[in-house]
């Protein structure tokens, strides 16, 4: 980065945020007492949380981070600008660099890529220019972006703007994108909310008897509180306060729920060992930084359903013992964010959250926290330190989130769906609870169906329910076509051949076949894809991703890249078989000696494509 001077408008920017400074210590004017006075320690440290959204504030209103901005920042913040930097160079969508103050991000992950989304990125480049160019000319300028999260509706684009000719920033995605809706997307400026009312039949599974999460999505306005009570909204909050907290806990102990992000941990372990934690104060996160290629779940929940998740959340606070509650959300999900901010301040504005919550002496509060793009930073203690201001990369365990978590304090997290099972468990009673689903498997399942199917989007199912029934309700295979292979979990997941499609989606009949659920994806391959081109595309995403803490990681993701080039443009090292053995062996490296589960799930897919032979030697295709 160049040097420079801040401007006005970059000032004005941060001091928005921060408020102005107090002294000539943190950026204002120098008077006599600032020669005699020091401010810093604690009270400055815990302002470094506040570093994030400073820079939010200078990319929405200039386009890009200056040296200029992040100086006069690290004066506001007492953060070495070293440090500064090493985090606003860390997320995909700061920019240190000048830009056009319009980016559009293009999706060419996966699920998008089965839709299109390299025909799109070559007419964008045709349009715009080169990707990541200056934008000349037109103030317009793309480039290409990991998953989106728009997965059901591919392919996606994420619109950004930055402040211009005295208009306010926006961001918007648009899903399915073409070159046409992008340039009406960018002629009508900053979107107002969208229409209220049901969702198109492909976003949910159609047979409402058996919807639990999804029963209010398409059918409450998430932006009206009393439409969400007239749908049972704030039932199971006043159900908790009649339990108490140990009675919520032991519902949730009844009720067998564990974590739906993947790890599958019991969800009433970790709230029990956060209150009865005598270290104060504890906090209670949700995380909704749903990155994961092919998840859209959480997304769905939190722009359709905001409500419920304020309501859960609450519970959690309550339960655990917490009155502060944070909502971590990844910074592609715009809509969400505004959704859930507007849902906070209505709860608030009825005393549903605040110093005296439902009249009953208990205080919560929530606070959003947007996220910047970093995969990463959907690792629980990854998300910590970005909430503190910090690069998203992981801690070492121990000490785990319940004896030292967000700011180092006690804290309890889980992902938006679980939040919402927690409703449920308290609606129907954990016992209750307990008997929909398996006897390993408790309750419902969302997945998100993408890919080659005739209706992607998101379903739910009672645990138990097998993949045949999961992609006979999208519709099956689109146009006919024979059914290749399902990734199942994700990017960190597994390949399963069409010889698995009576697979019961359990954790422990998942376990069995050598798969896991991860995240609920379910995408599905015809025999038209090219999917060595898919398996790259996964093990860049991982070498993107990477927050290169750790060596396995950092070295074995690019390695299994290069691996998996090769073998593809037929430049193997020895045979074909020497170099699968070498996967398997960056595989067990990764898995054993990597700090978090990125590096331990980077080679899962990748290994399991390789074992159903699907990676196409020579550069070959792999499709028909």
């Amino acid at each position: 980065m160049a040097s420079g001077r801040t401007t006005a408008a970059e000032r004005a920017a941060v001091d928005a945020v921060l408020g102005p400074p107090s002294s000539g210590w943190t950026g204002g004017g120098r008077d006599r007492l600032d020669g005699h006075v020091a401010f810093g320690g604690r009270s400055a440290r815990e302002r470094r949380r506040w570093l994030l959204p400073a820079l939010h504030a200078v990319q929405d209103r200039l386009g890009w981070i200056s040296p200029g901005a992040l100086d006069y920042i690290c004066t506001r913040l007492t953060i070495p600008p070293a440090e500064a930097y090493a985090v606003v160079s860390f997320y995909a969508l700061f920019a240190t660099e000048p830009q056009a103050p319009v980016v559009v991000h293009l999706c060419d992950d996966i699920a998008c890529r089965c839709q299109g989304a390299e025909a799109l990125c070559a007419a964008a480049e045709a349009r715009f220019g080169p990707a990541g160019g200056t934008g000349a000319g037109d103030g317009i300028t793309w480039v290409r972006s990991p998953c989106l999260g728009q997965c059901e509706r591919g392919p996606a684009a994420l619109i950004q703007s930055a402040a211009q000719a005295g208009a306010a920033p926006w961001s918007a995605a648009v899903a399915p994108a073409t070159l046409e809706g992008i340039a009406a997307g960018l002629a009508a400026g900053a979107p107002g909310p969208p229409p209220v009312g049901p969702l198109p039949p492909q976003a949910v599974d159609g047979a409402t008897d058996r919807l639990r999460l999804l029963r209010r999505t398409g059918r409450v306005d998430p932006g009206q509180l009393d439409s969400y009570r007239a749908h049972g909204g704030y039932q199971a909050l006043r159900r908790a306060i009649e339990l108490g907290p140990q009675g919520v806990i032991q519902e949730l102990k009844a009720s067998g729920l564990v974590g739906r992000g993947g790890a599958a941990f019991p969800t009433a372990v970790k709230w029990e060992a956060v209150a009865a934690n005598p270290v104060r104060p504890h906090y209670a996160v949700c995380n909704g930084d749903e990155s994961e290629p092919g998840t859209f779940k959480d997304r769905v929940l939190m722009e359709q359903d905001p409500f419920a998740v304020v309501e859960a959340l609450t519970i959690m606070g309550f339960a655990c013992g917490a009155e502060q509650g944070h909502c971590y959300v990844r910074g592609e999900y715009p809509l969400a964010i505004a959704r859930l901010r507007h849902a906070i301040d209505r709860a608030r504005d009825r005393g549903l959250l605040g110093s005296d919550v439902m009249g009953h002496g208990f205080r919560f509060d929530i606070e959003v926290h947007r996220g910047a793009g970093a995969y990463i930073a959907g690792e629980e203690t990854a998300l910590f330190n970005s909430a503190e201001g910090k690069r998203a990369e992981p801690r070492n365990k121990p000490p785990f989130p319940a004896q030292a978590g967000l700011f180092g304090q006690p804290t309890v997290i889980n992902n938006v769906e679980t939040l919402l099972n927690v409703l449920e468990v308290l609606e129907q009673g954990g016992a209750a609870y307990a008997a929909t689903g398996t006897p390993g498997s408790a309750g419902t399942r969302l997945f998100c169906v993408s890919g080659c199917v005739d209706r992607p989007g998101l379903y739910e199912f009672e645990f138990g329910a097998t993949l045949r029934q999961v992609l006979d309700a999208a519709g099956g295979v689109r146009a006919g076509r024979p059914l290749r292979t399902v990734l199942l979990g994700g990017a960190a997941g597994s390949f399963v051949g069409p010889d698995q499609l009576d697979l019961p989606l359990t954790f422990e009949g998942a376990r069995a076949a050598g798969a896991t659920l991860g995240s609920g994806v379910v995408m599905v391959f015809d025999d038209g894809v090219d999917l060595t081109d898919i398996v790259r595309r996964i093990a860049r995403f991982f070498r993107d991703e990477s927050c290169g803490q750790c060596v396995p990681c950092r070295v074995g993701t690019v390695r299994q890249e290069e691996l998996l080039t090769r073998i593809a443009t037929g430049r193997a090292r020895g045979s074909t078989a020497d170099e699968l053995a070498l996967l398997t062996d960056l595989g067990a490296a990764m898995r054993d000696a990597s700090i978090c589960g990125l590096g331990q799930t980077a080679s899962t897919a990748v290994e399991s494509a390789a074992r159903l032979g699907l990676i196409a030697t020579g550069g070959g295709g792999g499709g028909s």
